[in-house]
């Protein structure tokens, strides 16, 4: 049996959210038919969406995607699009994830200014930076909550404070925070539902009330008249389950996961942690290990499921960017892996599992 530790890149799915999914199996009702059937699916589809917007702060509304990247991209292009056309502006950082780079890339190369800060040593930006960089011709300001690859939270709260004085919008990926850290006051949150123990294939953007976006896809406008396409109630209902579990376990969670970090802290003492040490969601422990060979690590640790950063561009061969963005050498990013543990985390597999990694990690530098 493997155990896993790589809740970063997604999670188990919560027995709740399986149970509410799998009434809709065998219904098949569309959720925008007017009959019988459709208006079954579209209140299952309305239950899910209250049950997730009571993590959210009142005052806004959430628009179903198919996923994180989705919503992204439908908050950064559509406010660009949507934007007075002195406002031409793109602000982000270096450390955010590629739903979000490329985006904001792509609107470079159709004319916005683009902005990508850095960050310091610790992973968290200057905010004095945020403020030299947000001006009165910037449309949006795009920020991590919590940092997919190294788990340090950015100051959001502040950065769009720093958004909002110049006029700019801000948008806040909280794929990793959602459920587990309270979430900012933003104009735009991006959210995914299999990061919180829902199904893949779903995810959101909350919306501000008042905030203006461009669609990004036209044929039905069905989800608040800025997202096409016909809604899964079986993936809207596995999201809903997930997320009211996750507001009513918020505590407990938090308890467990930092109980979790403790123990990991203590069996790693010897390696580096990547980032800020006290500005963090503890359910993600990035550290590295001088000489170590992280590929070669995991590719040793059969029965333990980790990895060295962002399953997005696992494949790439390239050393994070996240890592590269703290200053470290290619070498140190290489040896770099990244733990992740939740709720489902039980203290036995993560003893049992960080004994497999440093028996390993020392065996392969006795052998270097």
């Amino acid at each position: 049996m493997t155990i896993y530790l790589d809740y970063q890149a997604t999670t188990p799915l919560a027995p709740e959210a399986r149970a509410a999914m799998a009434p809709w199996l065998d219904k098949f009702g569309n959720p925008h038919s007017p009959h019988r059937l459709g208006r079954e699916a579209a209140a299952a589809v309305e239950v899910a969406r209250e049950r997730i917007a009571r993590l959210f702060p009142p005052g806004g509304a959430l628009v179903f995607t198919s996923g994180a990247t989705e919503a992204a991209n439908m908050a950064l292009k559509g406010a660009a699009w949507a934007a007075p056309p002195e406002r031409r502006r793109v602000v982000t950082l270096s450390t955010e994830h590629a739903c979000v780079l490329d985006t904001v890339q792509w609107l470079g190369r159709h004319g916005l200014e683009v902005v990508v800060l850095p960050v310091e040593a610790d992973g968290r930006v200057s905010l004095d930076r945020v403020a030299e960089a947000v001006n009165d011709r910037t449309a949006i300001v795009a920020a991590m909550l919590v940092n997919n690859e190294i788990g340090v939270i950015q100051p959001v709260e502040e950065i769009g404070r720093i958004a909002r004085a110049a006029g700019a919008l801000f948008l806040c990926d909280a794929v990793q925070g959602l459920g587990r850290v309270e979430l900012p006051d933003a104009d735009l949150v991006a959210v995914s539902a299999h990061k919180v123990h829902g199904p893949k294939g779903i995810g959101a953007l909350w919306v501000r009330d008042g905030v203006r976006l461009e669609p990004l896809m036209h044929g039905g406008a069905q989800e608040a008249g800025i997202r096409s396409g016909t809604l899964s109630p079986m993936l809207c209902a596995g999201f809903g389950a997930a997320a009211a579990v996750a507001l009513s376990r918020f505590a407990g969670d938090r308890t467990h996961v930092a109980r979790l970090w403790q123990m990991a802290r203590e069996r790693l003492a010897g390696w580096t942690i990547n980032g800020s040490a006290e500005h963090r969601y503890c359910g993600n422990l990035n550290v590295r290990l001088e000489g170590l060979d992280a590929a070669r690590l995991i590719a040793d640790v059969r029965g333990v499921a980790f990895s060295a950063g962002s399953a997005c561009a696992s494949g790439s061969g390239r050393p994070s960017h996240v890592l590269k963005a703290l200053g470290l050498s290619d070498a140190d990013a290489r040896s770099s892996i990244r733990l992740g543990f939740g709720r489902y985390t039980t203290e036995e597999e993560l003893d049992a599992a960080l004994s497999l990694i440093v028996e390993a990690a020392e065996r392969q530098r006795a052998f270097a």
